[in-house]
């Protein structure tokens, strides 16, 4: 066979299956761009509403979803057509690749435990994108959730892939609402029912400030005194807001509060020690003596 034979047969080859598998290819391609549109267009409807983030979250968290298992189907079947038109037989093909896939299946049972793990978590809406989760002692913004991982992204900008079948406890920080908790400590001389006082007149000019009360939900909760710490008495509060703005309102009554403090004299102390030196069975403490030296010359 000379070379004009093997070049026409391999022309006729070209023209033939060359052609179709080309077109297989393409269509594949505008397939899957069709499908990231068809997935946007759905899902556009909660954007463009003016419905709650939680669903527009759970919205963005499906479209991922839909996204990837639509372009795994159209790339197998994109596979399987241009087997065959290589000229390869599907079937054995197929029961190989079942023989094949069980066998990978002993091997791969992390993969398997990623998939159900994945699975139950977007079933049970524990994990959206846009949320704020700690995942062991790991957190930071969800960017993206998938049957076999979670992406987060932390504050330093630090990006963690964690497998599904590695989370055994999600803490998810903006579900539905956020609450922000204080420690307030002041001094033992405060007067704690005027420093009670004080506190919930700060949240509440905070609360009407037009750039913070459409992410406050309700009126600063203050439980009163919590303990007595060696350095301070500390009165618990929290503050409910929108998901993911705690921190910002939080920060505010912060600054607002210690400017408040300022104001009035109320004292945020540093922490000391108290030195008890004792007593005896008579009632009498042992004498301290201090000296006070002066700094010797340089």
């Amino acid at each position: 066979m000379n070379i004009k034979e093997i070049w026409q047969i391999i022309s006729v080859w070209l023209l033939d299956h060359g052609l179709k598998i080309l077109l297989i290819i393409i269509l594949s391609f505008v397939a899957l761009k069709i499908s990231k549109l068809l997935a946007n267009r759905i899902f556009s409807v909660f954007k463009k509403t003016d419905l709650e983030a939680e669903i527009q979250k759970r919205a963005d968290t499906l479209n991922s979803l839909v996204r990837y298992i639509l372009n795994t189907v159209i790339l197998a079947m994109a596979i399987v057509m241009i087997l065959g038109e290589l000229g390869i037989e599907i079937g054995p093909v197929l029961a190989a690749a079942g023989i094949v896939g069980l066998a990978i299946g002993f091997g791969a049972q992390q993969l398997v435990q990623d998939v159900i793990s994945g699975f139950f978590i977007l079933m049970e809406d524990q994990i959206r994108v846009g949320d704020v989760v700690q995942i062991s002692n790991l957190g930071g913004l969800v960017e993206k959730v998938s049957l076999r991982m979670v992406v987060l992204r932390d504050l330093a900008g630090n990006v963690h892939y964690i497998r599904n079948g590695q989370i055994n406890v999600v803490t998810n920080m903006t579900k539905e609402y956020s609450q922000y908790v204080f420690d307030i400590g002041v001094a033992y001389r405060e007067n704690i029912d005027e420093v009670i006082e004080v506190v919930r007149q700060v949240g509440e000019e905070l609360r009407r400030d037009p750039d913070f009360s459409d992410d406050i939900l309700d009126a600063l909760e203050v439980f009163g005194l919590d303990k007595f710490a060696d350095s301070s008495i500390v009165i618990k509060a929290r503050i409910k807001t929108k998901p993911i703005k705690q921190w910002r309102v939080g920060r505010e009554f912060n600054r607002r509060l210690k400017n408040k403090f300022d104001e009035l004299n109320i004292e945020i102390p540093f922490p000391h020690m108290t030195v008890y030196m004792g007593e005896d069975k008579r009632g009498q403490a042992p004498p301290v003596r201090v000296s006070i030296m002066d700094k010797p010359p340089a």
